[in-house]
């Protein structure tokens, strides 16, 4: 009978030997009517635990069962007759079955087993089960990724981008830096230039051919081209130390000084219409062909793909721009101003006569700037004009040229040689009133309507240079040459004057100017 009920009861025989027992025997009752051959003592034991409430945590004796692949008979554990239950002390495993009777019995009747688990308050809930894998067939991975390699990519990412970052940032301030040294070397190296005026003109293409052209003269290897008798070649050029003495809308004129001793003026042309070697080569043969006394000789020129160079003779006193306006301090009396008047008014005239079938405006850029002086002592008593920047308008784009003020450029009209004749009348008006000429739109605007609203149809010495104010005697003069300055700007082109009727007017002006300082 003990073996049948330990059987029933799915536990060990002997206290301490372990059994799987996951139900309670139904048979059992008050009678045990059930017995199993087994020890006489085990039975007695066994029927005074069971009619004590079925108190089954007893000292067990007898044989265990060890049969353990027995079957055992099924038990729902639902009897609403069982009133008490103890398994505890066992090495009972496994989940307890969720039924209402066992639910009622406390956490005590399980303690002290191997594993159980339930919904017995106080015990730990049984694991959900997961059926096996079928052998031989590895789980399909996941398309995305877990939780935890996704925070690894994400950091992963999030340190290439904050190094990426950084490198970004020190590339651009490593780029801004050498920006920064870049200026300040240039800028420096400018001053420097400034200061000692001095630079190098770098040689560019010397030795290299044209092409495209059937003429001799473009086959051969470039070097510079005379109007005379060379008395340089481009080699010496180049290695003369040069000194800036100008910077203009045409480009940058320096003083060169050769190695035989010689000073000559050299212009780097730096914009240029659109024309071939040979078309330049004609225009500065036609102005090296033209020599006058108040005009600077042109003595060679250079061009090739990269530099176009024109030579001329050197003047060493400035121009007339930094005699009225910059250098204050050395009086330019009345005398030397007609004569300086009249010279100009000879050497545009001339130009009028020798470019008259070969351009429209034969000077084309006639300001103060471009009249430089040449004087025979340091008092400007005695001074010598000479013309330069003339010709040039086949070769730069006009806008670039003083007629680009003329009241005809501005409204859009054809210019013509009387855009001479407006430049002369205006630099016969900065030589009498000592102001710097303005351009611009309106009447009032520029240096002519100015004097117009000033004189207001009579004569006024209010216009006149402090430096002339005082020489009385030159008032008469003075008046004419204003009316000659205001005739020569008259807005209409047609009713300027040619420069042939104004170089006679003023010829007879110089000579009653010169009759009284004598």
């Amino acid at each position: 009978m003990f073996c049948a009920i330990m059987h029933l009861l799915h536990c060990p025989c002997k206290k301490g030997d372990s059994v799987d027992v996951r139900i309670l025997p139904s048979a059992m009752n008050t009678n045990m009517r059930m017995f199993v051959g087994c020890e006489r003592d085990a039975l007695i034991q066994l029927r005074d635990v069971v009619n004590s409430t079925y108190n089954l945590h007893a000292n067990w004796t007898g044989p265990p069962c060890n049969n353990k692949n027995q079957s055992r008979p099924n038990s729902s554990f639902d009897q609403q007759s069982l009133i008490a239950f103890n398994v505890s002390n066992n090495k009972l495993e496994g989940p307890i079955p969720r039924t209402p009777v066992l639910q009622r019995f406390p956490k005590s009747s399980y303690d002290n087993n191997s594993d159980l688990c339930g919904e017995i308050p106080g015990l730990s809930p049984c694991a959900i089960s997961v059926p096996p894998p079928v052998p031989g067939i590895a789980p399909a991975p996941s398309v995305f990724p877990s939780r935890k390699e996704d925070h690894g990519v994400l950091k992963s990412w999030s340190i290439a981008l904050v190094a990426a970052g950084a490198a970004a940032v020190l590339v651009f301030v490593i780029l801004m830096f050498l920006c920064y040294c870049t200026s300040v070397c240039r800028e420096k190296t400018k001053k420097q230039q400034e200061q000692t005026g001095e630079i190098d003109i770098e040689r560019r293409g010397k030795r290299s051919q044209w092409s495209g052209s059937t003429d001799h003269d473009t086959e051969r290897s470039l070097e510079l081209e005379f109007l005379d008798r060379p008395t340089f070649d481009l080699d010496e050029l180049l290695r003369a130390a040069a000194q800036v003495i100008g910077r203009g809308k045409l480009g940058t004129t320096y003083k060169a000084m050769l190695e035989c001793g010689s000073v000559v003026a050299v212009k780097r042309l730096e914009e240029m219409n659109t024309l071939s070697k040979k078309e330049f080569v004609q225009q500065m043969r036609l102005l090296g062909n033209i020599k006058h006394e108040n005009l600077a000789e042109i003595i060679s020129f250079y061009h090739s793909r990269e530099e176009k160079l024109i030579v001329s003779e050197y003047v060493p006193d400035g121009s007339l721009f930094s005699l009225l306006h910059e250098n204050r301090g050395i009086r330019l009396e009345w005398k030397t101003r007609v004569s300086i008047i009249k010279d100009v008014a000879e050497g545009v005239e001339l130009l009028h006569q020798c470019l008259a079938s070969h351009q429209r405006v034969p000077h084309g850029n006639l300001k103060s700037s471009n009249v430089l002086i040449q004087r025979a002592n340091h008092n400007h008593v005695r001074v010598r004009v000479k013309l330069t920047d003339y010709g040039l308008l086949p070769l730069v784009p006009v806008h670039k040229l003083s007629v680009r003020k003329t009241p005809e450029f501005v409204e859009g009209k054809k210019v013509t040689r009387k855009a001479d004749v407006y430049c002369f009348g205006i630099l016969v008006l900065e030589i009498l009133t000592g102001k710097v000429p303005r351009s611009g739109r309106g009447e009032h605007r520029d240096l002519s309507g100015w004097v117009r609203a000033a004189v207001d149809n009579e004569w006024s010495t209010d216009i006149l240079d402090v430096e002339i104010l005082g020489e009385k005697e030159g008032y008469d003069e003075m008046l004419k040459l204003t009316e000659i300055g205001l005739e020569c700007t008259n807005v209409l082109p047609e009713r300027r004057p040619t420069m042939t009727q104004v170089l006679s007017r003023i010829q007879d002006i110089n000579n009653i100017t010169s009759d009284q300082y004598h």
